[in-house]
């Protein structure tokens, strides 16, 4: 296939005009001492020299995948429509899990078959997931350890030089996914089962919970473990001393959080723990 080369204005896939300079993040759990971040971003610079390359993170902790598809989640959105985001936490590298391309709402994710994409699936319900299997996009004798830099960095940069999804292989439906879900569960009896996605840097403990659930006329309350939390509160600054409270995060979801102290420490919480919301 004849891939469309970058100009200094080229058009994007829905007809709009987009950057002359694509857009490819990464988001690994590579770390930074070693060569592993660079040698990607040189395959992908080979592809495409004109590339913009912006870093997500690379301190996911190794191979954890929930922890990274969360953090892709909270962060992809914030990017120009059209950017390509290259996530790659993969503990079955060399095996038979499949490499795709994912097209999902304005962006691009190309990454693993482990589930790594999962949340961008439940945000995004039209998303398609293409199987990669052309190798003449991947760099000349991949190795099995490290498709990072030669199979996910050209495919990236090959999407970044305007090769559609559908170059890179067959479409397929049965995606990897979590077993986790960002959607609580809504019981009879006016309660709401959730449970804790992700804990951050500083001990908040991000819930699947969403504005949607709530309504002006409740007084929800959060239980969790031993914990009764009643405090629903707009910044860190006015929460009062060692009090556990609410509040909505950045990403859009109802974190549980201690003023200047690690909730998830000092309350005794992980991710995966369960927890009720009730609004009577």
């Amino acid at each position: 296939m004849k891939s469309r080369q970058v100009d200094q204005k080229q058009t994007g896939r829905k007809g709009r005009e987009s950057p002359s300079l694509p857009v490819i993040t990464l988001l690994t759990d590579f770390g930074s001492s070693d060569y592993f971040v660079g040698a990607v971003k040189g395959a992908i610079l080979s592809v495409n020299p004109l590339a913009v390359i912006a870093d997500i993170t690379h301190e996911i902790p190794t191979h954890d995948i929930e922890a990274a598809a969360f953090t892709l989640l909270a962060g992809h959105a914030t990017f120009p429509p059209g950017t390509i985001h290259m996530a790659v936490v993969d503990p079955g590298v060399g095996s038979t899990r499949r490499p795709i391309v994912v097209q999902a709402g304005d962006y691009f994710f190309v990454g693993p078959d482990n589930g790594l994409f999962t949340y961008i699936y439940d945000r995004e319900p039209s998303h398609k997931v293409f199987h990669i299997t052309t190798k003449k996009y991947f760099r000349p004798s991949p190795s099995t350890t490290f498709h990072g830099r030669d199979v996910f960095a050209p495919v990236a940069a090959w999407l970044s030089r305007g090769t559609e999804p559908r170059a890179f292989g067959p479409l397929i439906t049965d995606a990897i996914r979590l077993q986790t879900s960002l959607k609580p569960v809504q019981r009879r009896d006016g309660k709401i089962e959730a449970r804790i996605i992700h804990i951050d840097r500083f001990g908040n403990c991000i819930t699947n919970l969403t504005r949607d659930v709530f309504d002006d006329k409740s007084h929800p309350t959060l239980l969790i473990k031993r914990n009764r939390i009643s405090k629903f509160l707009d910044s860190y600054s006015s929460a009062p001393p060692n009090t556990p409270f609410a509040i909505w995060g950045s990403a859009g979801f109802l974190e549980i959080s201690l003023n200047t102290h690690s909730a998830a420490q000092n309350l005794g919480l992980k991710r995966g723990d369960q927890l009720i919301l009730d609004k009577s």
